[in-house]
């Protein structure tokens, strides 16, 4: 039996030790060869140095059975780190320890020989604030200090994963290894996972994907809500130039779910500047007008500022239908005609859950009602859950208990959801996913906005004057922070290209890249726009705008822009609608068009100013000519207000 795991894992006689040091008839071992007979050679040598390293009590390579399903949520409940909520079918509820509930940007970092390869040198050297950079050298011993037997006396899992629908030019391989649980469950529903994927691998690319809790057994220290992890030791680091990721002590989200943030957008990010063509923090949506014409746009927004809202939409505007391809990232490629299509490369949802309702997005209500995992929400004594903005009152003698497990009432000045909670949710049960959203060639794009919030100035939707003005509009985002990071408070942030956390290069050459695209011989390219649900007024504090399903409206004047209507007028920031051309009949509220579209003198002035010192002091050198010049231009127009 040992010579044959080994034959079949290509592992030396001392990793064999360690794989096979457990009954070979417990519930993951591997229970026949026909599970090994696909695994590719270079695939198994990952594994074998992983566990070499590691020290994992026992390997399972995963199917993505649902029988496989099944056991490891078994595995969860059993463990306490997860609990069924009976209300609904196949749901799921996790709570982690508080000190793992975000990305955590402070410590995610990309590896490199040259720093200046990962973040431009700022201006003076200061901090960059466009990543992190790390030197292979301490990457090496920060590696060293984490994950020798890091997996002790746990399981290594093996996810073999597809990035994009099985078959597509666009989409990508990747293997995590890992030692939670929750990570395969979660993977399960936001990849393509399990043995159709290994079968396509044979020996070609993948991305490598390691991922650790941190927390070898014997425990030293009680686990908080029965969730290991281990903030003082974690670690999120990309290796771009060898397709890596290395994660350590962090089991929640972006930290853990290594093909989504890590892979989707910090990997692929690189692999589609080398490979021509471009991995973004964007929703992809589809919009038919009532005679019957579909458009497709990508928009980037910033994490929590609306971009599941947009993507799950139902428009106001009668005979108007929206329809969703993904809410999150977009991997966009020019085909052979010159049109950029794109691919949703995920397969799931992982939404922020306060503030979604049936109010402002009954789609995602819908979605998330079976086979859901829910984490760090409130949960309701009737097996339901519960959280900020849900809308929903509570039935006679319902009570909640709050994520941290205390009990919570309405009115209590802690919130029963942590802010950053999350619903993680099979796409394939959205009401809306779009007829095309799992086509191989991708959907060809029409339009790409940007946007973010921004209480004061920026007015509600605006076009960029071409591309190059469109890069620009990218390059000088702001936005306020949000919690699915480590900030605090509403300050306002340079967010360029909703990618401020996600850049897997120097932001400098990233925005070379974009600008590259207009130079592609035949390409056509999108119109750019940048939107503002959130403007404010700024006597009472309200919303100028009543958002949601009322932002069709603004897609409405997007798509007679990319029909070629003569409906916009020039302005110092770009092209506004012309007056009227924004249909306002049947409003839900009274809006002050005025308001929504002043562009105060004062404020652009200063905003030039903060774009200025932003681009000079982070990018430095690396800020590309036509950027430069295009910011030399706005400030010519706004001194014009």
């Amino acid at each position: 039996m040992q010579s044959f795991c080994r034959r079949m894992l290509g592992l030396s006689s001392g990793s064999l030790k360690q794989l096979c040091h457990f009954p070979l008839a417990s519930r993951f071992a591997y229970r026949s060869a026909s599970s090994l007979d696909v695994v590719p050679r270079s695939v198994k040598q990952f594994v074998a140095e992983s566990v070499e390293l590691c020290k994992p009590a026992s390997v399972h390579v995963c199917t993505g059975t649902r029988e496989e399903t099944a056991e490891i949520l078994g595995i969860l409940e059993g463990d306490g780190m997860v609990k069924k909520l009976p209300k609904y079918k196949n749901c799921w509820l996790a709570r982690t320890d508080p000190k793992d509930v975000a990305r955590v940007e402070s410590k995610t970092v990309i590896v490199s020989k040259r720093q200046r390869d990962t973040i431009p040198i700022p201006l003076g050297g200061g901090k960059s604030q466009l990543g992190n950079w790390m030197s292979e050298s301490d990457f090496e011993r920060a590696k060293q200090d984490r994950f020798p037997g890091c997996m002790a006396g746990r399981k290594m899992y093996v996810i073999p994963y597809s990035m994009g629908p099985l078959g597509s030019t666009i989409s990508k391989f990747g293997v995590q290894l890992t030692d939670s649980p929750y990570v395969v469950a979660s993977m399960g529903i936001m990849t393509r996972m399990g043995s159709n994927v290994l079968e396509r691998l044979e020996d070609g690319e993948f991305v490598k994907c390691l991922h650790s809790v941190g927390r070898p057994l014997p425990l030293k220290a009680p686990l908080v809500n029965s969730w290991p992890c281990n903030p003082e030791k974690t670690l999120i680091a990309h290796i771009p130039d060898n397709r890596e990721i290395v994660s350590f002590g962090s089991g929640y989200g972006g930290n853990s779910l290594l093909g989504k943030k890590c892979f989707a957008l910090r990997i692929a990010s690189r692999i589609a500047k080398d490979e021509g063509w471009l991995a973004e923090h964007m929703l992809i949506l589809g919009i038919t007008n009532p005679a019957g014409i579909k458009k497709y746009v990508a928009a980037a927004f910033p994490s929590a500022c609306g971009k599941t809202n947009l993507a799950m939409m139902c428009p106001t505007l009668p005979g108007w239908k929206v329809e969703c391809v993904g809410d999150d990232i977009a991997w966009m490629k020019f085909d052979s005609q010159g049109r950029l299509r794109a691919i949703n490369p995920e397969n799931g949802f992982f939404g922020v859950a306060p503030g979604t309702s049936m109010k402002t997005n009954p789609n995602a209500m819908r979605t998330v009602l079976s086979n859901t995992m829910f984490t760090n929400v409130g949960e309701t004594s009737d097996g339901g859950v519960y959280w900020e903005g849900i809308e929903e009152p509570l039935p006679p003698g319902v009570t909640v208990t709050s994520w941290l497990g205390q009990k919570w009432k309405p009115g209590d000045k802690e919130p029963c959801a942590h802010p950053n909670s999350r619903f993680c949710a099979p796409a394939r049960q959205c009401p809306i996913m779009d007829p095309d959203w799992e086509s191989p060639e991708g959907v060809p794009i029409d339009a790409i906005i940007f946007g973010g919030r921004r209480p004061k100035g920026v007015p509600l939707v605006y076009e960029s004057f071409n591309w190059r003005h469109g890069v620009f509009v990218g390059a000088a985002m702001r936005s306020e922070a949000t919690a699915a990071a480590e900030h605090k408070g509403k300050v306002i942030m340079h967010d360029p290209f909703a990618m401020r956390p996600f850049f897997g290069y120097n932001f400098g050459h990233y925005l070379s890249h974009w600008l590259s695209m207009s130079r592609r011989p035949g390409a056509h390219l999108p119109r750019i726009f940048h939107v503002n649900w959130f403007r404010r007024d700024e006597a009472t504090g309200q919303f100028l705008w009543p958002g949601f399903g009322e932002n069709s409206r603004v897609l409405e004047w997007i798509f007679r822009r990319c029909q070629g209507e003569d409906v916009a007028v020039s302005s110092a920031v770009g092209l506004l609608p012309a007056p009227g051309s924004i249909n306002t009949s049947g409003l839900s509220s009274s809006v002050n068009m005025g308001a929504l579209f002043d562009l105060p003198r004062e404020f652009w002035e200063q905003e030039a100013k903060e774009i200025r010192s932003y681009l000079t002091e982070q990018v430095n050198v690396d800020l590309p000519g036509e950027v430069e010049e295009e910011l030399v231009a706005l400030e010519s127009r706004v001194k014009d207000l």
